[in-house]
């Protein structure tokens, strides 16, 4: 399993607003520059996270973008998921809306425990560390 551009961006655009938090809004373009990502980019990404309800926007002047959650309640593995989707290191233990299997071997597998269990770890990780350990990280 990679994570694309988009999911590490979306992790470096939010851990830049929760090292302002409670600072008001922080516009794109400050984010941009201090990141490394195109404000345009920026832009889509912000999208995707206002959308699950994890940012919002301020327009004006003064605007910009907060977070809507304290830094400790937002960890790498949610943004990891809204950005990339379900953390899934092969397709079998992926299920549709429907809860469908992906793959009709997927109850005799015997090679998807390991797989499982490679997912699992990776959650654990990811879920372990929000916002705010990253941004104490950086302030230690």
């Amino acid at each position: 399993m990679k994570i694309s551009t988009k999911g590490r961006y979306g992790v470096s655009a939010m851990y830049d607003l929760a090292l302002h938090y409670g600072q008001g809004p922080i516009s794109l373009k400050s984010v941009a520059q201090r990141q490394g990502i195109s404000e345009h980019y920026l832009e889509q990404l912000m999208g995707t996270l206002r959308k699950a309800g994890y940012v919002k926007s301020i327009r004006g002047a003064q605007g910009g973008y907060t977070l809507t959650k304290d830094p400790s309640q937002i960890t790498v593995g949610d943004i990891i998921r809204i950005m990339e989707g379900p953390i899934a290191p092969v397709d079998c233990l992926l299920t549709d809306a429907a809860h469908n299997e992906y793959c009709a071997r997927a109850q005799i597998c015997v090679t998807r425990g390991v797989w499982a269990k490679v997912r699992d770890s990776i959650d654990s990780v990811l879920d372990s560390i929000s916002l705010a350990d990253l941004a104490g990280e950086e302030k230690a």
